[in-house]
């Protein structure tokens, strides 16, 4: 009987019985409450899609949780950071077990406990114009742009278009406090982000006339300037991190909740897109 079986054994029998439940009865399973609200057809394409999400930080990693969550069925992982004490405060994937991981192959594990039958690839690798070609862009159905840099933002967008392939970009959520003033609209009608005006004028040189962001009207806030607390001064970075925050030009202050409402907007348009009848994707 499970009382008199370890907590851990007991843990895994539930499961066992819910996936035996689950095989059982086809018409009941994780994404029954989903699909309550899309429809089987919904599901169905969403199974069947492969996401690319570039950045599984505070924005990239909640839009992981709740495509994963919604029932997409394949997806790659594309980050070279390890998770730091530092993100503790906003990302989903960083606890203090996970601190020094690469935070691909934590997304991937937690992905996996949520959903045993998703297909998860990883790139441990930050993207670059110069490894572009090391992308499968051509079997990507939807591609999702939460990176920093505008390098890498501007090469993914350019990218995705070549290919044909719908696109949603992340504009900044750093130095941000309310999180109800993020927003879906076209690049060209944002205004008050710092990055979505350098975006645009990049964008704009590139002969693109349209791209679907998610970005706030907030006016940033201006960190505090204290050393003492300061990542240039104290960095913490994990042992072999690629990347160090001392070579940041800027660090931006950040909360728990701001990058989170920033990323699920950004998953719920990526379903809504992906489940739409065919042909009447946005």
């Amino acid at each position: 009987m499970c009382c008199h079986a370890s907590v851990r054994n007991c843990r895994w029998q539930v499961l066992w019985d819910v996936r035996k439940k689950e095989k059982g009865n086809s018409m009941l399973n994780q994404f029954s409450r989903t699909q309550l609200l899309l429809g089987a057809q919904a599901m169905q394409q969403l199974a069947q899609s492969r996401v690319a999400i570039f950045g599984i930080g505070g924005v990239g990693g909640y839009v992981c949780e709740a495509l994963v969550r919604s029932g997409v069925g394949a997806f790659d992982l594309i980050d070279d950071d390890k998770v730091c004490l530092t993100n503790l405060n906003r990302q989903i994937i960083a606890t203090r077990p996970t601190v020094g991981k690469y935070k691909v192959d934590v997304m991937k594990e937690r992905m996996l406990s949520i959903n045993p039958d998703v297909d998860v690839r990883t790139h441990q690798c930050f993207f670059l114009p110069e490894n572009a070609d090391q992308f499968p862009f051509d079997e990507y159905d939807y591609i999702v742009d939460a990176v920093d840099t505008v390098t890498a933002k501007i090469e993914i967008i350019m990218r995705a278009r070549q290919m044909g392939v719908p696109v949603i970009s992340a504009m900044g959520a750093g130095n941000k406090l309310d999180a109800s003033r993020f927003m879906v609209a076209d690049i060209y009608k944002t205004h008050m982000d710092p990055l979505a005006k350098v975006m645009r004028r990049e964008l704009k040189k590139r002969g693109v006339k349209k791209l679907k962001v998610v970005y706030s009207d907030e006016q940033p806030t201006r960190p505090v300037e204290d050393m003492a607390i300061s990542c240039r001064t104290n960095c913490i970075c994990p042992p072999g991190a690629a990347h160090k925050c001392t070579e940041r030009r800027d660090i931006p202050g950040s909360t728990a909740f701001v990058p989170a409402v920033a990323g699920l907007i950004l998953a719920g348009e990526v379903v809504k897109d992906l489940s739409a009848p065919r042909g009447e994707e946005a």
